[in-house]
């Protein structure tokens, strides 16, 4: 997901005004890549995509799947082998059996 958000910013004809936006992707990519602060990064991926597709006025394939990847991402949150992981340690949930509704 940092690596299409640097493809979605890098693609740009007018990059040179937004380096400082470039500079904030590069950093994002970074927490991404090591994952760290997983859920609050990737949120913040989907509202730039968002707005980025909204005022953009182009219908890009690449900030759509941008949108996607990082619902995802923040939904799912880090993986086992992230920092996040051993910042805060691993969340496991557990399911119980359900139960018959005809008590048997």
């Amino acid at each position: 997901m940092g690596a299409t958000l640097l493809l979605s910013l890098a693609g740009r004809p007018d990059l040179s005004l937004f380096h400082l936006l470039f500079a904030a992707a590069v950093l994002v990519s970074i927490a991404l890549a090591i994952g760290i602060f997983t859920p609050v990064v990737s949120s913040i991926v989907c509202v730039y995509a968002i707005a980025d597709l909204l005022i953009g006025l182009r219908f890009d394939r690449l900030v759509v799947t941008l949108i996607l990847n990082s619902i995802a991402l923040a939904l799912l949150g880090p993986g086992a082998y992230s920092l996040d992981a051993r910042l805060f340690g691993l969340k496991v949930v557990v399911i119980s059996p359900r139960k018959d509704a005809d008590g048997s």
